[in-house]
């Protein structure tokens, strides 16, 4: 019987897949994303690479990189634009001047950007029309949202084209007290009247709220189009005109970005009316954008769903690559309409091992759409062993590699009393020795040998290489401040150095000189620790434990150490940057004090402040590249050298992981919009999982002889105490109302 059980269970299809019967089969992508889900997919707030696999998806910027990209990174395409374009310039009084006019000279860029027609909204309740017009669910009240939890919940969903008002709404919204905008501090120094707007609209927004509680959640719409700026305008339903103070040739970068997808304002009155924030539903859960895909299913931490957007224009894929691009495959579909892939499923695993697993499995097509960590992970498990090497490769996984424009650092609180600027010259003298001696002890080059899945170049400056005004990789271009050069190599300063900056800075040995009491200092984690993760905590606990230090690790999980960091309170810090755009200044503007995460809600996570960085920086944006602008830049460098704001950590290494049904798969440096160059070989996939994850049913053939043996045992102990019974002259069983131990032996 149990044999023929088991060949029922085979063919009636049991297996081990985690997913509904049919998925092998159906065009969806499946990978998986760690710890919490995104804090917000606003595309003005959202600046965390674990929101960019949605944000991407859903929102179309103006510019993009091309995904089949050359050693050029500062290439643009046009996205919802129709093109990219040059800026033009005018002196003070708005006369025109020649592209290579002297940036003194330059008081204004104007960018004329004409808009992509034919662009559609993906259908949202927001644009909804009842048959006189008007919109039906504008006008909301308390308690008609209801139990409703997603907007396609309502029943009523439409469209509406794009124009060139929906980025200048966009725009304003960076000016919003409203909104979290990160890079308000950058944009109001560069557009035309967006820091006076903040101003104006935090005073109408006071108004706006005058007798509500502050924790009210139900706030009215403060409607943007009612104020006008020069920066932004639509000059006409397809043409946004953006003018900006002086020269400043990194805009057409951030124009490539989520802070100028377009926004329409209807999406925002609608989440703006009464019990929309209880109910879950913002742009920061649900966003509303002319992307390939729109967000259908959210289940908080634990599943986020995209289906292609049914009013999305296509578009072809590239036919432009190099000659490794065409060996590779990936010009096989020039031409063809994108995206390819219907849907887009993304589950939450907490754990590595598990999601590990389940990739080796085949269970996801590719781990997480944003980490190109994982390929390094691999790659690493491959080095360790021969049977996982001959099993990966039997398998087919793809790991491409590249070279990636990323930093991992500890950084400093420049507000905290030990470890920041310090409130007099003493004090200030003091914490900057404390910085240098920590910069030197945490030995970059033993981390990369020791966590080879985190391994990375030692980085002596912010810069990666790739980058204009990078000196990385040359002797020249070393940190004297944390190295030195014996024989013409490059080494780390021995800890002796370190020690000796410690007790100059009034720590010797680790104690403070006054009291006596250990030096301790705080590091704020943003993972909640993982058997894996426990090693590298305690790495870095040995690392400043050299110095005779206390560290005691404060862990957190994402979110709630953005909200740390926001805040201030951390004092000691692991982050990463990764580019959003190929010029040195957006590294260099995470060290920007206007640009400060305090009072700022920027990106200056440490937030470091020194006047003369600043203005150094300020010269620096309004540069070509060039003899001059590398001389600025290596003077700012040698001024955080110096300031050690940051232990700069390494430059990490990159490395993607696919399926080999997983076609068009490779790492990308600057595109994030990757989902829509993906397809999928279905067929491919539906057979590897039957025979990766074949069922064992083996085990059940033993179940019989389980069976007989225990019910010989029963037989046996039941002829015992039979027998025992016997000998006492009682039947079977009369000794049960006995007391206890009364029984025979």
């Amino acid at each position: 019987m149990l044999p023929a059980l088991a060949l029922l269970l085979a063919l009636s299809g049991c297996d081990n897949s985690p997913y509904p019967r049919g998925t092998a089969e159906s065009n969806t992508l499946l990978n998986a994303f760690q710890e919490r889900s995104p804090r917000t997919l606003d595309p003005t707030s959202s600046y965390n690479t674990n929101e960019t696999p949605y944000t991407y998806q859903v929102y179309e910027p103006l510019y993009g990189y091309p995904y089949l990209a050359t050693d050029d990174y500062s290439r643009l395409e046009p996205r919802s634009a129709a093109a990219v374009v040059e800026p033009r310039y005018l002196d003070a009084q708005r006369n025109p001047l020649p592209a290579d006019a002297d940036p003194a000279r330059i008081a204004f860029s104007v960018y004329d950007i004409p808009i992509r027609q034919g662009v559609h909204f993906a259908p949202h309740p927001a644009f909804a029309r009842d048959e006189a017009g008007r919109y039906r669910y504008h006008a909301l009240q308390a308690g008609d949202v209801g139990d409703r939890r997603s907007p396609l919940e309502f029943e009523h969903r439409d469209t509406r084209e794009l124009t060139a008002e929906d980025f200048v709404y966009a725009l304003k919204r960076h000016a919003s007290p409203r909104v979290e905008a990160p890079v308000f501090g950058v944009f109001s120094e560069h557009v035309l009247g967006l820091k006076e707007l903040g101003a104006t609209l935090r005073q109408a927004d006071a108004e706006l709220r005058r007798g509500l509680p502050a924790s009210a959640l139900d706030r009215p719409f403060l409607d943007l189009r009612r104020w006008n700026i020069e920066g932004a305008q639509a000059v006409e339903p397809h043409l946004l005109r953006i003018t900006l103070r002086g020269k400043y040739p990194q805009w057409k970068y951030w124009l490539a970005m989520t802070f100028m997808a377009p926004i329409p304002w209807e999406a925002e009155a609608f989440y703006a009316q009464p019990g929309m924030v209880a109910a879950g539903l913002s742009l920061a859960t649900w966003p509303v954008g002319t992307g390939p895909y729109m967000m259908t299913q959210r289940i908080t931490d634990r599943l986020h769903v995209m289906e292609r957007n049914p009013r999305y224009r296509g578009e072809p894929y590239p036919c432009e690559g190099t000659e490794a691009h065409r060996r590779a495959g990936l010009l096989d579909d020039c031409g063809k309409t994108m995206p390819f892939i219907d849907r887009i499923v993304s589950i939450n695993e907490r754990e590595k091992l598990p999601h590990k697993a389940k990739f080796v499995q085949g269970y996801l097509d590719l781990p997480a759409i944003e980490n190109q960590t994982w390929g390094i992970e691999f790659l690493s498990d491959m080095q360790d062993s021969a049977d996982t090497a001959k099993l990966y490769q039997e398998r087919g996984f793809q790991f491409p590699k590249t070279v990636d424009l990323t930093i991992s650092y500890l950084g400093f609180n420049w507000l905290d009393p030990v470890v920041g600027r310090g409130d007099t010259p003493e004090q200030q003298a003091r914490n900057r020795k404390l910085r240098q001696a920590i910069a030197i002890a945490i030995d970059y080059e033993e981390y990369s040998r020791i966590f080879p899945n985190r391994a990375g170049e030692a980085a002596h400056a912010p810069l990666p290489k790739g980058l204009f005004g990078s000196r990385h990789g040359t002797v020249e271009g070393h940190n004297p401040v944390t190295h030195r050069v014996v024989d013409g190599r490059v080494l780390r300063r021995p800890i002796e150095d370190a020690r000796r900056l410690l007790a100059e800075a009034g720590y010797p040995g680790g104690r403070d000189a006054k009291s006596g009491r250990p030096l301790t200092l705080y590091y704020d984690f943003q993972r909640v620790p993982t058997p894996e993760i426990r090693s590298e905590l305690d790495w870095f606990t040995r690392q400043i434990g050299k110095l005779g230090i206390q560290l005691e690790i404060r862990a957190t999980d994402y979110n709630q150490f953005q909200e740390k960091m926001r805040n201030g309170r951390a004092q000691l810090f692991t982050w990463a940057w990764h580019a959003d755009y190929p010029d040195p200044e957006n590294f260099l503007f995470l060290l920007y004090g206007p640009n400060a995460k305090v009072g700022h809600d920027g990106e200056n996570a440490a937030n470091y402040a020194n006047a003369k960085f600043d203005a150094l920086y300020k010269r620096m944006q309004s540069l070509d590249d060039g003899a001059e602008r590398q001389r600025v830049i290596d003077e700012m460098v040698a001024i955080l050298r110096e300031d050690v704001p940051w232990a700069f950590g390494v430059f990490p290494y990159a490395a993607a992981a696919f399926q080999p049904w997983v076609r068009n798969g490779q790492p990308s440096v600057l595109a994030f919009d990757r989902a829509k160059y993906y397809r999928l070989d279905t067929q491919m996939r539906a057979q590897r999982w039957a025979e990766w994850n074949r069922p064992v049913w083996w085990p059940l053939l033993l179940l019989p002889v389980g069976l007989a043996l225990l019910a010989w045992r029963l037989r046996a102990l039941w002829r015992a105490r039979e027998a025992a019974a016997g000998r006492s002259g009682e039947p079977a069983g009369a000794g049960a109302a006995k007391a206890p131990g009364r029984a025979a032996a």
